[in-house]
């Protein structure tokens, strides 16, 4: 054979496979288009722990694909690529590079659900909501708010949560912080997604207001709102209420309010309170028989409050009541100058 024969035959060859290469690259590259141009959406899930390859063919048998080989060849070639667990709404309109960008991105159906947090209630209360609502258990929500890693990071965040919150006396950093509210959450928020949205909004709520005005620091302020959310309903009641307490400060005498007694040992306000009840030393406690509680306010606050008990607050009556005496039954509140009108209220209304 000749030198020139041979070369031509390499020549065919060579443009043989080029033009079976590029053939085969406009077969594989035309197998990765979309099916067609419908708008029709379907609805793909992945299961947890399910392989690319099954993935793939599932992909093939829901008729989003041209061709599940065209496809595993690709990501052969992107093993980076990891595909996500979740329900997915894909269109045969989407390329199948386009389907797998979604499911890499793990761009899933937002499914979402309503939640609403009670103004007055406190974290027992909010937890119990979390947990009705949420595949979490009772553990897994206090692990998460008794998390002092956690907690810190909080503080770095927020601007309106300090050091305050990690005092080792209170029961839960969050309390009185979170803002009761409806809220919608996707279902699988995590816990800390949950506290951080509901901080988010405790966030713009205090914006709002016109916290510097006060004297006292925001802990201190949300302490006296949780106070005045448990003890008064009407909003004057409540701005009333506030004036008390600061009157009460401003004389070095204890709160004497019974609902911090309550939070103090845990237990409901529709149960008794005992003796031993209000004689126990606790940073909580402002009953005037914990004499190292005169003056003071409860370590933090011991619900979480509105808005209303948080500008009642900042904004008290222009009032001198020393007393006041809550009817839980009515939701009245009868205020006094004097300990003696107090007695008189308390065995009128009793």
């Amino acid at each position: 054979m000749s030198k020139m024969k041979l070369k031509r035959k390499v020549v065919v060859l060579f443009l043989s496979l080029f033009a079976l290469a590029f053939l085969l690259l406009g077969i594989y590259g035309f197998c990765l288009t979309k099916v067609n141009n419908s708008e029709e959406v379907v609805n793909f899930t992945i299961e947890g722990g399910t392989s690319k390859i099954k993935i793939v063919d599932d992909l093939k048998e829901s008729g989003l694909i041209r061709s599940s080989l065209a496809l595993k060849i690709h990501l052969f070639f992107h093993n980076d690529i990891t595909l996500q667990a979740g329900k997915y709404e894909l269109k045969r309109n989407m390329n199948a590079t386009e389907i797998i960008e979604n499911l890499h991105q793990g761009k899933v159906i937002s499914e979402s659900v309503k939640v609403t947090f009670i103004e007055g209630k406190n974290m027992t209360d909010f937890i119990h909501t979390i947990t009705s609502n949420f595949p979490y258990t009772e553990d897994e929500v206090k692990e998460v708010l008794s998390s002092r890693e956690f907690m810190k990071e909080l503080v770095e965040k927020y601007d309106f949560l300090t050091d305050e919150v990690l005092n080792g006396n209170i029961y839960y950093a969050l309390e009185g912080y979170l803002f009761p509210d409806t809220y919608e959450f996707p279902k699988n928020a995590s816990i800390k997604d949950i506290l951080i949205k509901m901080l988010n909004n405790t966030e713009a709520k205090l914006e709002s207001l016109d916290l510097q005005e006060s004297d006292y620091s925001i802990h201190e302020i949300l302490t006296m709102a949780s106070i005045v959310e448990l003890e008064a309903v009407s909003e004057e009641d409540r701005r009333r209420v506030a004036q008390v307490i600061y009157k009460r400060l401003e004389m070095g005498k204890g709160l004497g309010m019974d609902v911090t007694t309550y939070y103090a040992v845990k237990k409901s306000l529709k149960e008794a309170l005992s003796m031993n009840d209000l004689r126990t030393v606790n940073p909580y406690n402002t009953s005037e028989s914990n004499s190292g509680m005169a003056g003071k306010l409860p370590v933090g606050p011991i619900c979480n409050p509105s808005l209303m008990s948080i500008s009642a607050v900042l904004n008290p009556s222009d009032t001198e009541y020393i007393y006041f005496y809550a009817n839980i039954n009515t939701h009245e509140v009868f205020f006094a100058n004097t300990y003696e009108e107090f007695i008189d209220i308390q065995r009128e209304v009793g």
